[in-house]
């Protein structure tokens, strides 16, 4: 079958990238960091406003990886509850770990409006719609706990979800008043310049190829350069390589693919989304989703693995959209695009001490906006001298996963075999409602 065009609809509404260089001559900082992503550009931030001299060496264009491609839905929180966070972590611990990921939003949202960052940012909530009884159920024990901690977190009815997302698809749902959405590439750009503006140096297509300790200090070394520093961020996620091999096998990759369609008739954007909240369900294989700022609505799922996808591989990408949103049949698609996850056996972000003065902070799930931004504001915490204990969030050792180069191959047959179980409980629940 023929290739899908690929275009991002961000890479196409994004304002310009602040022009930047590769790195061609042996440096000095006080850190060095590798990515130019949120984790790397807030780290990059927060350290240069605490004075330090800090250098991103980024292997792409910024925002070229997961941190321009996602759904730009900013999440508070963790794909666990607080209850299990503080069973997994201890009453201290846990309670200070779910205290750092509920104020997630807004961490990027004051970021954004201190930095004057021009990215579309919309604050009006996330919602989280259940797809069955049971599910609502989970959602509704969620929507309690995050209650019981004084968040701005309702439980929303059939009728009140109907309202927000003008779909009968779903059975109720949550409102997280805390979270919204951003133009993620916008975001990741208003972010650099920022770190620009507060004396960072950034470097793209400068791909950091060897890390070497020696008179105290570390070299990240490039293809034409080098940085020598005390301290040195790994900030690459899931696009984390050979530089750090047993960090790149503590996650998964898994691709996440996203379609957006032609601007809608200001008729369906009274109708869909009209408060345009960030919306993410609670199937196995969530379907995210969204309007952009031009009216555009925006549906991302687990992707194909393909490089290049053909039109077979975003069918099911339509018919999500169809199935959601009857009132979208006939309406066409202008971009088409994807990005790879990085998944965690524990489903949690890790913070990592790889050596003396080496950190890392990487696994976000699927809530990288919020939690990327967070994890850059810690790992600078941790390089200023912050005892680990002080930080609010668990330092974990580095624990490579056992056969993760068959990784890839489990992630395909879970998404195959999760594909066709949601497809059999879709039918049952049509059946049920004839």
């Amino acid at each position: 079958m023929p290739a899908v065009p690929l275009q991002s609809l961000w890479s196409a509404t994004a304002p310009a990238a602040p022009p930047l260089g590769t790195l061609s001559s042996a440096r000095r900082a006080h850190a060095v960091i590798v990515g130019g992503g949120y984790t790397g550009l807030s780290a990059a931030l927060h350290l240069a406003q605490a004075g330090r001299e800090v250098v991103v060496v980024e292997a792409l264009e910024l925002g070229e990886g997961a941190s321009g491609l996602n759904g730009g839905q900013v999440i508070p929180g963790v794909k666990h509850d607080p209850d299990t966070l503080e069973e997994m972590f201890g009453p201290q611990l846990g309670a200070r770990l779910v205290a750092t990921v509920g104020r997630s939003a807004d961490v990027v949202f004051e970021l954004i409006a201190r930095h004057a960052i021009a990215c579309d940012a919309v604050r009006t909530g996330w919602i989280q719609p259940a797809t069955s009884e049971a599910a609502l159920a989970q959602v509704a024990a969620r929507a309690a706990q995050w209650q019981r901690r004084g968040a701005a977190v309702e439980l929303l009815s059939r009728e009140a979800v109907r309202a927000l997302t003008g779909t009968r698809y779903y059975c109720g749902g949550l409102l997280d008043r805390r979270g919204g959405n951003v133009q993620p590439l916008a975001y990741v750009r208003g972010l650099a310049r920022a770190a620009l503006g507060a004396g960072a140096a950034l470097f793209v297509r400068s791909p950091a190829i060897r890390l070497v300790r020696g008179a105290g200090e570390w070299r990240i070394d490039t293809p034409e350069g080098s940085v020598s520093a005390p301290a040195v961020i790994i900030a690459t996620n899931a696009y984390t390589g050979k530089l750090t091999g047993a960090l790149r096998r503590t996650v998964v990759r898994v691709p996440s693919f996203q379609v957006a369609t032609r601007p809608l008739e200001p008729q369906l954007l009274r109708e869909i989304l009209p408060q345009r909240q960030a919306a993410s369900d609670t199937w196995q294989l969530l379907r995210y989703f969204r309007t952009d700022a031009g009216g555009r609505f925006v549906l991302g799922t687990r992707g194909s693995f393909a490089a290049v996808p053909d039109l077979r591989a975003v069918q099911p990408h339509y018919r999500a959209v169809r199935e959601i949103y009857p009132q979208l049949e006939g309406v066409g698609f202008e971009y088409h695009w994807g990005g790879w996850v990085a998944l965690t056996p524990d489903h949690l972000p890790h913070l990592h001490e790889l050596g003396d003065g080496v950190f890392a902070g990487l696994g976000y799930n699927g809530r990288g906006v919020a939690m990327a931004t967070v994890m850059g504001q810690l790992l600078a915490q941790r390089v200023l001298g912050t005892a680990p204990a002080e930080l609010g969030f668990p330092v974990t050792p580095v624990r490579p996963m056992a056969l993760h180069a068959f990784s890839g191959l489990g992630v395909r047959a879970t998404v195959r075999y999760l594909r066709l179980l949601e497809g059999w409980q879709q039918a049952r629940a049509a059946r049920g409602a004839q």
